[in-house]
C-alpha cells in the first residue's frame, strides 16, 4: 500500500521541483560498515549472512520514509512497506532479479527468502515474476572491497527506487569491515538521509539479535 505525498506542504517541495528536472538525479557514496558482531551472531546461529545484513538494511529502510518514497510523474507516494529486489547469482555466472517481501521477523525473512534463491537459481529468467517500486535494488560483489560504485542507469525509464549495493568483507586486527554504498534520488533523498540509513544500519549490525 501507498500513500500520495502532499507535495504543497512538503518542507522539501522546491528541492523536488528542482532536483526532478536533472538528466542524471541519482548521486551516491560509500561507507565502510564494522560488520564484525554482526558476522559472528549470523555463524553463529546458521544464518546466512548475506539473509543478514540484507534483513538489517531493510529494517532500517524501513524506519526512514525519504527511503520509502517514489514519483510517479509530477507525485510523489509513500510506500507503508519497502521490500528488497536483490540481484541472486546463479552457478552458470549469470543472475535473476529477486523480490523478497520484508518480514521484521529475521526468521521469517529468512525462511521466505530462501523460497525466493530457490526460485532464482533454478530457473533461467532475468526478472521477478512480482516487480514493482515498492523495493530497494540490492547488489552484492563479495568479491570486490570497492571504494566507489557506479550503476547501469537508462535515462530514458523513470526511476526513483534507491540502490544499495555490498562489497567483500575484510578483517584487519579482528575488525571485519565491508564497504557499502547507496545511490538514491536527490528528489526524494538529502545527503542528512542517507546518513541517517548508514548510521541506523551501523547500529543494527553493531547490535545483533
Amino acid at each position: 500500500m501507498k500513500h500520495k505525498l502532499n507535495i504543497d506542504t512538503w518542507a522539501r517541495k522546491e528541492h523536488f521541483n528542482f532536483f526532478k528536472t536533472f538528466e542524471e538525479p541519482f548521486y551516491g557514496v560509500v561507507v565502510n560498515i564494522d560488520c564484525t558482531q554482526a558476522y559472528a551472531f549470523a555463524k553463529d546461529n546458521g544464518v546466512s549472512f548475506f539473509l543478514y545484513y540484507l534483513h538489517k538494511s531493510l529494517t532500517a529502510v524501513n524506519v526512514l520514509e525519504p527511503f520509502k518514497c517514489r514519483i510517479y510523474g509530477d507525485d510523489v507516494f509513500v510506500y507503508d512497506r519497502i521490500n528488497a529486489g536483490p540481484t541472486i547469482g546463479r552457478a552458470n555466472g549469470t543472475f535473476g532479479f529477486a523480490y523478497m517481501d520484508f518480514h521484521l521477523s529475521l526468521d521469517v525473512f529468512v525462511q521466505e527468502a530462501k523460497k525466493e534463491i530457490e526460485r532464482v537459481q533454478t530457473t533461467t529468467t532475468l526478472f521477478a515474476p512480482k516487480l514493482d517500486d515498492d523495493i530497494v535494488h540490492y547488489s552484492a560483489m563479495p568479491w570486490i572491497n570497492f571504494t566507489s560504485l557506479s550503476h547501469a542507469r537508462s535515462f530514458s525509464f523513470p526511476d526513483s527506487c534507491p540502490k544499495i549495493s555490498f562489497g567483500k568483507m575484510t578483517e584487519e586486527n579482528g575488525k571485519k569491515s565491508m564497504p557499502v554504498s547507496v545511490h538514491v534520488h536527490h528528489a526524494l533523498v538529502d545527503g542528512l538521509h542517507v546518513g541517517q540509513y548508514y548510521d541506523l544500519f551501523q547500529e543494527l549490525m553493531s547490535n545483533s539479535n
